[in-house]
C-alpha cells in the first residue's frame, strides 16, 4: 500500500490532493519501495467495487485497518418505526498487543459521528 505521511497535519483539501496524487503514481507504478514504507493505519475501500461486508487483515507492521463498504439504502426501526436509511458498513481490525478494544470502539465511534455529520470535519483540527 503507498503511504499518505504525516496526514494528521493536513487539511481536509490537502489529504485530497495527496490521495489524487498517491492515485495517479499508483496508477502508473511511479512509486519507489520508500512509498510503501512506513504505514500504520490502512483504510480500504470495498464498497468502491460493490461490497459490503469482509474482515480486513492487518497490513504487518501497520497496528489497524478499516474497511469501509458499499452504503445501501435498508430499513431500520427508529422511535419504534421501520424507515429507510443509507446504512454503510465499517469494519475495524486491530492488534489487541497495541490496542485496547475500548479505545478501538471509541475511534470507530468518532468515525460514525464524521460521518453521520461531515460537517463537522471543518471545525476539527
Amino acid at each position: 500500500m503507498p503511504v499518505l505521511r504525516d496526514c494528521d497535519e493536513l487539511s481536509i483539501p490537502q489529504i485530497a490532493q495527496a490521495i489524487a496524487e498517491t492515485a495517479e503514481k499508483a496508477k502508473h507504478a511511479q512509486y519507489g519501495i520508500e512509498d510503501l514504507r512506513g504505514g500504520t493505519f490502512t483504510i480500504s475501500n470495498l464498497g468502491a467495487i460493490g461490497g459490503t461486508y469482509s474482515t480486513p487483515i492487518i497490513n504487518w507492521p501497520e497496528v489497524a485497518i478499516l474497511l469501509v463498504g458499499r452504503a445501501r439504502r435498508l430499513p431500520v426501526v427508529r422511535e419504534d418505526k421501520i424507515e429507510p436509511r443509507l446504512m454503510m458498513p465499517l469494519s475495524l481490525s486491530y492488534d489487541h498487543r497495541i490496542i485496547d478494544g475500548a479505545m478501538a470502539a471509541r475511534f470507530l465511534k468518532e468515525v460514525i459521528g464524521y460521518l453521520e455529520s461531515p460537517g463537522r470535519l471543518l471545525l476539527a483540527r
